[in-house]
């Protein structure tokens, strides 16, 4: 056994050796004591820094430096300032054992002081001792016993600390009352100055002597202390007695080899004698009195100078009763503040009759309400405040500070005072409650306990109430747009940086601010009394290393008062809570859900409004995250406790989702249905803040790790999101507050953000879908020239599709980048699948109406084949003819005048036979044609029929649509309301504008008139509008509606059919033909007399034939170059719908045209194709020389190299194959085929057997020029009529604008501004308008409304759809186009619909038969808009 437990190998040891071994010398580092560091630090921060770590060692109960000496000169300060922001709290019990609380500012508190110090080295630790008097369970005072303490230390000797010890009114408190204790380091011999100073300003003295020794350096400094008359208790550390008195006031404690809690505990009782015998205080701001110290609130200008702005400017509240201040120096936010609240208020929660009229008079009464704050007097205080502030001195931030100081030390006394009178005040009310006394004295009690609430409210004063006055003062210049008088001030914007916003929600009373000052090193209110009222906002600035994890420059902390306010009783108190936890939950990125204490039926209740807010911000598709804070829990460290804790939260929260759903009428059946969450993560527990009792409790360490766990939790959230831009957090939380002042919500609220995100990505959207269109209009151009040169005898559809693959993917990458890089990328995300799938169907309805079209010429080819087939013999013809004519007068030398008379002879002879030859094109007749095919469809048609487009009802039209009832009771007269009339009116202009533009894409200039066209739309007409018929009306239209409509429509379209059939006759009609070429075969006839060589001739007619094509290309390509650029330059052209609107809009009320306004407002269609014509053409007279010039030129220059490249490419070609002119004709066609309508069939008559082709090219070099050159001399006018009307610029911006959502609002006719047509969702406009302007009218009266969409929608009013009566908030349920539009509730409605309202007020009534009276009266107001304030309006606005 024993061999078993002895080490049998050789290295035998003796721990003697071992023992006595030492690493002295070995040590790789060396210990820095904790203290330096501090110190260290604190020598080489500035002001502001001290003053925060100072502050921050308060709060953790640690004892702060007093006097600190210069560790290079020695001089001592005293660092008054730093002490400037702490505050210290205790209670006492007076004589009647009654308990007062107290809170003081140190700096000013007088309290009695014990000053700790030593002589000379001794064994046991002064600090230690110390901590054992004000906390023995925590080191008040770093002593050599701490962990990370070292032997050596470097800067703190001489340095003096103090701590407070705060009692807390319990009987078992060490001291009666609060007491400073100070702690010189190091030997007091050495420092004199100190040493000196505090013993005079001591209650007590106490010395810690290793031994009395009259030879010692210090017996002289103790026999002075012990000749005083101040108590004095020297600690011996060589003598083993207990507390002995030497004399009056002086006594000795020994401390050799005794127990430590003795010797503390006879100290402390000996400290509390004789501090109850001495009256002597200490007051810390005295210290500064000595001299030969230095103190840094006099040596640093800029603090100085910042106390006395200060000081002056708190010199202005005195004598000022405390509850009377912020009305008496913020007048800003007095009364006037108070009474435009109120009308706010009403405003946006009208009653149920409250008319324009109304609403006018009181934003009126608000806008008086401003004018009266902007002319009030800012007064002294503020005037001096913005004055300090906007002075650019270094001192400012110093003046803040200390003004924030001297309004915490001018209120708290008083408000300390009101705190103590409040709590006996209701300790007098709970006993009469509890008595069940129900005299007059209860309610008298409770009446004063109301008035001192007030009271409280009142003398509650501090920074924040002038910061809002400055906000007040804001918002009154704003209205008025002007400067105070009194005071000019100078508002400028934040940078705008991207922002993450983290807010707060919980109880009153429950830490959230103590919290986030804790997380974030911030200052929200937490002391003098104050809890949070309102939301308040700080900016924590993120690291440029943080930076490269998150995407934002700042977090910005929102800070709220809590749910359950004690001062809301008697007020709406849930309905203020929804509220505010709507509004904060929809601010911030991330909400922190601070839940106090394990109390289940208040957690469940503040749940409950949690859970309803965040269900709202998901209907209006807002999405925040949150997290939830579990403070003050006993045992955080039990896991099995902490999982059952979160089980449970998640069953309330699951609970409370479907309490909440159904209130808010959403379906939910958990809270992961509202909200991403995750209950293991963002669940987190808080251990209690403070480590024991306060007031002497330190923080509790697990509540620092807890909030650091935090911490990291809120930046793990912080990197997943966007944030936003403050800009865009401004608009947000407009948008927040506007909804929150109306009744409903969710039905109110305007997403800003969103509306502008996708405002931006519909202008990008026509950028992308412009580029598609003009790519597939060159392909287009160019398959229609090999079609037409029978190139090319089919088309496909790949073909078309990989003519786009190429820009299909340029635009591919472009969106990428757009949704990848916008700053409201996270925003534009939802909508980014649905956009690609539209730029899909795009690409493909692109290449199906590409295809269509192609198809069509095509066919058109086949029908043309006969008229092309004459023409082409007219000219071989006449080209034969003349050339016979001249080949027989080569040898005669007459005259050029009698070579003409001779030509003209013949020519007209030609020209006389081919008529003869040719059938001459009929006259036409589209009205007979049209009342042929009515006839097949309704027998006989009458010859007088009404204009459809301009009856005043439609009444006459119907007939009821019931079963079963004859037809002859179905004729009976039925009477139409005004939605019935609005869904016919809007029928017939449907109807008018398809077959309108069906008419326009005929083509009938080339293809001429053919009845085919009548049949085809006629059949539209009829199947429209029995399609109308099929739909939710109680009527059908009579035969006479279909003959009406298809007669008036074919009456409007009759000139413009004939007109373009007359340009068919001009190009197709022999003998005109015929004479537009005489000119041309004159000088062919010339060349021919003259013995010009066939290959002269014959290029000298491919060039003629030439001509046209080459027009018509160059005036094609320069009307999509122009389209192109006016996309480009030209303002109201270069963006979206919504911006061609606005100038549409502007141009209206420059040009004050009624008639012009009616039809943009009941024909917008009509009227967008109107100006968007106005502007094409505008543009081309206007830039004609500077742009359509040299872009003509440019193109004519661009064809005259091609056409010379395919030239001289077929004459190689030629050679190469030993060809002729044949086959040097077919190559130069071909190589021209997709640039120009031109082929060999047009010289298919014209001989070329004895050509040489070697020639040809430099004929075509000579003769090509002089042609290019007419083309070139056109005018302004010649540019329209050599464009077929689907080649026009504006044709081509038409297309580009006009295929886009046209449907109005039912009530005000406002167009819906989406640029894709058939979109998902509902229809919405910016700003609706007057419902006046489109005849809207009080039920039974002949008065038009003055009412607004946006307002009658939050109003308690009806209104009517076919006898049918629905209430105006629910006017989705009337069904049809109402229930398919988006109409929220906003009282910030467009000037310029008031300004176009009072100016064609005559017009409207005179238009509609109404007037603007009774309850449409026009408000006053409505006439202080100009034109001016009008254009202008619009430019915020959209």
């Amino acid at each position: 056994m024993q061999q078993r437990h002895t080490d049998t190998s050789e290295d035998i040891g003796d721990i003697f050796k071992a023992v006595s071994l030492s690493n002295k010398g070995t040590s790789q580092f060396v210990l820095i004591h904790p203290m330096d560091v501090q110190m260290a630090v604190f020598h080489c921060a500035d002001g502001f820094l001290k003053q925060l770590m100072v502050t921050k060692l308060s709060q953790c109960q640690y004892a702060l430096p007093l006097l600190v000496p210069d560790p290079l000169t020695q001089q001592i300060e005293f660092p008054l300032w730093t002490f400037r922001q702490i505050n210290k709290s205790w209670k006492i019990r007076n004589t009647n054992n009654e308990t007062i609380s107290q809170t003081q500012s140190v700096y000013k508190a007088e309290t009695p002081m014990v000053f700790f110090f030593r002589f000379g080295s001794v064994s046991s630790s002064k600090s230690q001792l110390m901590n054992s008097l004000i906390n023995e369970k925590h080191n008040t005072f770093f002593h050599r016993n701490c962990p990370g303490s070292s032997r050596t230390r470097v800067l703190m000797d001489g340095v003096v600390e103090i701590a407070w010890f705060c009692p807390s009114g319990s009987h078992d408190d060490k001291f009666n009352d609060c007491v400073a204790f100070c702690n010189l380091h190091g030997d007091a011999g050495d420092h004199e100055k100190q040493l000196q100073i505090l013993t005079e300003m001591s209650s007590v003295n106490v010395v810690l002597l290793p031994q009395l020794d009259m030879n010692d350096r210090s017996a002289e400094k103790i026999q002075n202390l012990f000749r005083i008359t101040k108590p004095l208790i020297c600690l011996c550390m060589e003598e083993e007695s207990t507390v002995v008195k030497m004399k009056k006031g002086k006594f000795k404690i020994g401390l050799k080899d005794r127990n430590q809690s003795d010797v503390s505990e006879e100290l402390r009782k000996t400290i509390s004698d004789c501090l109850s015998e001495s009256s002597s205080t200490f007051r810390l701001e005295d210290v500064s009195k000595h001299s030969d110290i230095g103190v840094d609130e006099e040596d640093d200008e800029d603090c100085r100078r910042g106390r006395e702005a200060a000081q002056q400017m708190m010199s202005l509240l005195e004598k000022k009763d405390l509850t009377e201040i912020k009305e008496s120096v913020l007048p800003h936010q007095g009364k006037l503040w108070h009474q435009w609240s109120q009308k706010n208020k009403e405003l946006h929660r009208p009653q149920a009759d409250m008319s324009e009229m109304e609403i006018s008079r009181k934003k009126t009464e608000m806008n008086n309400i401003r004018t009266q704050q902007h002319e009030s007097n800012s007064g002294r205080f503020m005037k001096f405040f913005i004055e300090e502030m906007t002075s650019n001195d270094k001192h400012g931030t110093f003046f803040l500070k200390w003004l924030r100081i001297l309004l915490d030390e001018y209120i708290s006394a008083d408000l300390s005072a009101l705190h103590h009178k409040y709590n006996e005040k209701w300790s007098t009310v709970v006993k009469l409650k509890e008595s069940h006394d129900k005299s007059e004295q209860l309610k008298t009690e409770q009446t004063e306990l109301e008035k001192i609430s007030e009271e409280l409210q009142a003398a509650t004063f501090g920074m924040e109430h002038i910061m809002r006055e400055i906000g007040q003062i804001y918002e009154s210049c704003s209205s008025v747009k002007k400067n105070k008088k009194d005071l000019q001030v100078h508002f400028s914007s934040l940078p705008n940086k991207r922002v993450f916003v983290l807010s707060v929600l919980g109880i009153q009373n429950s830490g959230k601010s103590t919290m986030l000052n804790a997380m974030f090193g911030l200052q929200f209110a937490v002391s003098a009394g104050r809890c949070t009222r309102g939301a308040f906002m700080q900016l924590v600035r993120v690291s440029d290393e943080m930076k490269t994890q998150v995407n934002f420059d700042y977090i910005l902390v929102v800070d709220t008062e809590g749910l359950h306010a004690l001062e809301l009783a008697g007020r709406s108190t849930r309905d203020h809570d929804n509220e505010l936890a709507t509004f904060v939950g929809g601010l911030g990125n991330l909400t922190l859900i601070n839940i106090f204490g394990e109390n289940p039926s208040e957690m469940q209740d503040i749940l409950q409004i949690v859970v309803q807010a965040f269900i709202r911000m998901k209907k209006v598709r807002l999405n925040p995250s949150c997290v939830f804070v579990h403070q003050n829990i006993s045992d955080v460290t039990a896991g099995e406790k902490n999982m059952e804790g979160r089980r449970r939260l998640q069953e309330t929260l699951d609970e409370m989702t479907k309490l909440a759903a159904e209130e808010e009428v959403y379906d939910a059946e958990c809270f992961s249905d509202v909200i991403r969450f995750d209950v293991q993560k963002d669940v987190k527990y808080f251990a209690q803040l403070w480590e024991g009792s306060p007031p002497m409790a330190p923080p509790n360490p697990n509540y620092c790790e807890n909030i650091q766990e935090l911490k990291e939790t809120i930046m793990s959230h912080a990197s997943k999101s966007h944030g936003m831009m403050l800009t865009d957090l401004k608009d947000r939380i407009k948008d927040l507050w506007e909804a929150l002042l109306k009744e409903r919500f969710v039905f109110s609220f305007r997403n800003s953000l969103e509306i502008a995100a996708y405002r931006r990505l519909e202008s990008e959207y026509s950028k992308w879908t412009w580029n598609l269109h003009n790519t597939m209009k060159e392909t287009e151009n160019k398959l229609h020239n090999k079609i037409e040169n029978k190139a090319i005898h089919e088309i496909d559809e790949t073909d078309l599709q990989r003519e786009l693959l190429d820009p299909s993917e340029e635009m591919k990458k472009s969106m990428s980048e757009f949704f990848e890089k916008d700053k409201d990328k996270y925003i534009l995300i939802q909508w980014k699948t649905s956009f690609e799938l539209k730029i899909s169907e795009l690409q493909e309805n692109i290449v199906r109406e590409t295809w269509r079209k192609l198809t069509e010429i095509l066919q058109e080819r086949h029908l043309k084949k006969e008229i092309d087939a004459q023409r082409t013999n007219l000219e071989n013809t006449l080209f034969e003819k003349s050339k016979e004519l001249a080949s027989n007068r080569i040898d005669k030398a007459d005259d050029e005048e009698t070579l003409k008379k001779e030509f003209d002879l013949f020519w007209e002879q030609s020209v006389q036979k081919i008529i003869r030859d040719t059938p001459a094109i009929k006259e036409i007749d589209v009205i007979g044609d049209v009342r042929q095919i009515l006839s097949d469809f309704y027998g006989s048609v009458s010859v007088d029929h009404g204009d459809i487009f301009s009856v005043p009802s439609y009444s006459g039209y119907v007939k009821v649509k019931i079963s079963g009832v004859t037809e002859k009771d179905k004729e009976t007269f039925v009477w139409l309301s005004k939605e019935d009339e609005a869904q016919i009116k809007s029928l017939v202009t449907d109807v008018d504008q398809h077959a309108d533009k069906e008419i326009r894409s005929l083509n009938i200039p080339k293809k001429g008139y053919n009845i085919s066209c009548i049949q085809k739309l006629t059949s539209y007409i009829i199947s429209r509008v029995k399609k109308h018929e099929e739909e939710s009306v109680k009527y059908e239209f009579k035969n006479e509606f279909f003959i009406d409509l298809v007669i008036s429509f074919w009456k409007r379209a009759n000139k413009m059919i004939t007109d373009l059939h007359k340009l068919f006759v001009k190009a197709n009609d022999p003998k005109i033909y015929a004479e537009k070429k005489r000119k041309e075969y004159y000088k062919i006839f010339q060349e021919n007399c003259h013995g010009a060589t066939s290959a002269a001739i014959f290029g000298k007619i491919i060039c003629q034939k030439l001509k046209e094509p080459i027009e018509q290309s160059v005036y094609k390509k320069t009307a999509r170059d122009l389209a192109d650029e006016m996309r480009s330059n030209c303002e109201s052209l270069n963006g979206n719908r919504s911006n061609l609107e606005k100038h549409i809009l502007k141009t209206l009320a420059e040009k004050e045209d009624f008639d012009k306004y009616m039809n943009y407002i009941h024909n917008p269609r009509d009227h967008f194709e109107s100006f968007i014509r106005d502007e094409v053409s505008q543009y081309i007279t206007d830039k004609f020389s500077v742009s359509v010039l040299p872009k003509m030129k440019e193109n004519i220059e661009l064809l005259q190299k091609k056409i010379m490249k395919a030239a001289h490419e077929s004459t190689e070609h030629v050679q190469e194959n030993r060809g002729d002119a044949g086959l040097w004709l077919k190559s130069f066609t071909q190589k021209l085929s997709d640039v120009l309508i031109f082929s060999e069939k047009d010289l298919s008559g014209v001989k070329h057997d004895d050509v040489d082709v070697k020639l040809l090219e430099d004929v075509i070099r000579q003769e090509l020029p002089a042609i290019m050159s007419v083309i070139s001399r056109f005018n302004r006018k010649t540019f329209d009529e050599k464009l077929d009307l689907k080649d026009r610029t504006d044709e081509l911006l038409i297309n580009h604008f006009c295929q886009c959502c046209w449907v109005q609002c039912p009530f005000c006719k406002a167009t819906c501004t989406n640029t894709i047509e058939n979109h998902d969702g509902d229809h919405n406009v910016p700003f609706h308008r007057v419902d006046g302007i489109n005849g809207w009218h009080y039920h039974k009266t002949e008065y038009l409304s003055s009412d607004f969409c946006t307002t009658l929608v939050s109003s308690g009013k009806m209104f009517s759809v076919s006898d049918n009566w629905f209430p105006c908030k629910e006017y989705r349920n009337a069904g049809g186009v109402y229930a398919k539009w988006s109409i929220t509730p906003d009282l910030s409605e467009l000037p310029y619909w008031k300004w176009f309202v009072c100016r064609f007020q005559k017009d409207l009534e005179h238009y509609y038969k109404k007037t603007f009276q009774g309850e449409g009266e026009i408000p006053a107001e409505w006439r202080n808009h100009k034109k001016q304030d009008a254009i202008q309006s619009l430019d915020t606005c959209f």
